[in-house]
């Protein structure tokens, strides 16, 4: 019996620090993702820094230093701090 309340308690403990954590994080980002609107700055997985400049169903157009991409909704990975965004390297 002890054996039994001890693996439920593992459970719930590996439940509640690192399942529900990653299906919160998951849960925002999908949000961030559906709301993106032109003008938005953002940061790729690839880390790719650009502004929106176009939004479709599935892509995004972005302008950044070297053009501009078109990229899907899932390479975006957050936004971006303005004092950070499209500052010129030293």
């Amino acid at each position: 019996m002890d054996q039994m309340i001890m693996l439920v308690l593992i459970l719930v403990v590996f439940y509640f620090f690192m399942i529900r954590p990653q299906m919160k994080k998951q849960k925002e980002l999908k949000a961030f993702r559906e709301n993106i609107a032109v003008g938005d700055k953002i940061v790729t997985i690839g880390g790719i820094h650009g502004k929106i400049i176009e939004v479709a169903d599935a892509t995004v157009l972005i302008s950044c230093d070297s053009g501009k991409l078109r990229l899907d909704k899932t390479a975006v990975s957050s936004g971006a701090e303005s004092d950070k965004l499209m500052q010129p390297t030293k």
